[in-house]
């Protein structure tokens, strides 16, 4: 890495609780921050993956939303946070009782990003960047907050959620509408109007649904 990871979301972030989930306070990209305005080209100079992790998605938010609210979705489980970014999602289900919680992401940077929120919030998440698509897990639950967004990737995830729930892992996903969300194999669970910022989304607040793979 050209940048040391831990510097630099110390002094490009601020420490903030997501709208929808006043609970967690997560070191996140205000609208204010001159990291909303790098391009592709100035992230690169730095040596920065597109910092997914600096923003609180609709998806994301409103799966901790649902798993604060029902915490016996997690209670006493072990669970597997995917495509974590923030690490906002494992932070809820390990604040919400889980017994294990694992953040998985494979960019690098994402693993001081989850340490840090995860200290914050006085909680300790396991995490690896290792690419478990495909494979088989340990755990009890996953949950996935805002991965249908590109076709290829979900063309992965779908068939692997899938498996996994049929051999009794509870999938569960939160979605704000992205084109590639399979309908077909999901079973509905909360409905929530989410803020969102308008940066980074089409509108101010996104209606985002959870769902349980079947």
């Amino acid at each position: 890495m050209k940048t040391d990871p831990r510097t630099f979301i110390l002094d490009n972030t601020d420490l903030m609780a997501p709208p929808h989930v006043p609970e967690v306070r997560l070191h996140l990209a205000s609208e204010a921050h001159e990291l909303w305005k790098k391009t592709e080209e100035d992230l690169e100079e730095i040596g920065l993956p597109p910092p997914f992790w600096a923003f609180a998605w609709a998806g994301g938010q409103g799966l901790a939303r649902y798993i604060l609210d029902h915490p016996e979705t997690v209670a006493g489980k072990r669970v597997l946070d995917f495509a974590s970014g923030s690490g906002l999602v494992a932070i809820a289900a390990k604040l919400a009782g889980a017994a294990d919680v694992l953040a998985v992401d494979i960019d690098p940077w994402t693993e001081t990003a989850v340490a840090l929120n995860a200290a914050e919030n006085g909680v300790a998440i396991g995490f690896t960047r290792q690419d478990l698509v495909g494979t088989a897990i340990e755990a009890d639950v996953l949950l996935a907050g805002d991965v249908f967004y590109d076709r290829d990737f979900a063309a992965a995830l779908i068939p692997w959620f899938s498996r996994l729930a049929r051999e009794g892992v509870s999938v569960l996903v939160g979605d704000p509408g992205r084109s590639y969300l399979p309908k077909d194999r999901l079973t509905e669970l909360a409905v929530y109007q989410v803020p969102v910022t308008r940066a980074l989304e089409d509108s101010e607040v996104k209606k985002t649904t959870v769902w349980r793979f079947i």
